[in-house]
């Protein structure tokens, strides 16, 4: 599965977008300091998140919305088509096209 599909996944699980799940670790102290365990801690105990789905958020709380080149346009599972992950939501997404 690739990071915006479990981005997007988690939109349709919790109906809150991308952005604002980061907004409110951001909130709650979380950033590139904070160690992966805690914010996993936090995504559980909030919105219900198992450790995949809440590894793509640790990654863009800590690091933000940049991936690596590495996935991006290859056939592989966890290809993704932009190195720029989408935090606006499944709307915003689908009125742009």
């Amino acid at each position: 599965m690739s990071f915006q599909a479990y981005l997007d996944t988690v939109e349709r699980k919790t109906g809150r977008i991308p952005q604002e799940i980061v907004d409110a670790a951001h909130a709650q102290g979380f950033g590139a300091d904070t160690k992966a365990g805690e914010i996993l801690a936090w995504l559980k105990t909030e919105y219900d998140l198992g450790r995949g789905h809440g590894m793509a958020f640790v990654h863009v709380i800590k690091q933000g919305p940049q991936i690596s080149e590495r996935h991006v346009g290859t056939d592989g599972v966890h290809r993704d088509e932009s190195n720029l992950l989408r935090l606006d939501g499944l709307a915003a997404r689908n009125a742009a096209q």
